[in-house]
């Protein structure tokens, strides 16, 4: 499953879904394959909780708040003209897709946090229309987690999260939180969308964190 996506197995979660992903051959197995993945290819399923937000550039923007000296906020322009990185890197659906090689570009979480004073532990990202999901503040730092605008060297399609959305590859794709808005910090973690609907609340593909008690 991806950011803020739908599990179609699950009759307590919402059963509205954008574009459905119709299936692909499977390939053979890789070394790079998590446990109980599959290599998805040249495809990039979508399945979303609700309807794509359609945000305009002129009203998008991005705040760090929370436990922190002070609220940070980023117009589109700011976002934009901050120290840019490209991406190369898999990423793992709870779903059990996989797809090898993706190219994004965007600005790491460290670049948004580098001045930001905070005791915190914990952040919750939150995303327009409502969604939210918690990581560990360590997890988001450290070059492993970027607010990414463009995917294989086009802008972000609104569909698989544009404008912008949280890249965090090493865990299951849902974390990678779609139409993202900003950074809650706190000293306790607080549950997000899916993890409050019984799913695990870190997520780590290679030990199949899909659900609390994996």
């Amino acid at each position: 499953m991806g950011a803020n996506d739908i599990d179609p197995n699950n009759g307590t979660t919402p059963r509205f879904v954008s574009r459905g992903f119709t299936g692909r051959a499977r390939r053979p197995p890789s070394a790079r394959l998590p446990p109980g993945q599959y290599d998805v290819g040249t495809g990039f399923p979508v399945l979303s909780a609700g309807p794509t937000p359609n945000t305009h550039l002129s009203s998008w923007d991005f705040t760090v708040q929370g436990l922190v000296d002070r609220v940070r906020h980023y117009s589109w322009a700011e976002f934009r003209a901050l120290p840019r990185e490209p991406v190369q890197v898999d990423i793992h659906c709870v779903t059990s897709w996989s797809k090898f090689d993706t190219r994004w570009e965007g600005v790491s979480v460290d670049t948004l946090l580098a001045d930001v004073e905070s005791e915190a532990e914990y952040a919750l990202a939150f995303s327009d229309g409502g969604y939210t999901t918690n990581l560990p503040l360590a997890d988001l730092t450290g070059g492993r987690a970027w607010i990414v605008d463009t995917y294989d060297g086009a802008p972000l399609r609104p569909e698989h999260g544009g404008p912008a959305r949280l890249l965090v590859p090493h865990l299951y794709f849902w974390k990678s939180a779609k139409w993202v808005r900003g950074l809650v910090l706190g000293e306790v973690e607080e549950l997000g969308f899916w993890e409050r609907f019984g799913y695990h609340r870190y997520g780590d593909p290679w030990r199949q964190q899909r659900y609390a008690g994996d």
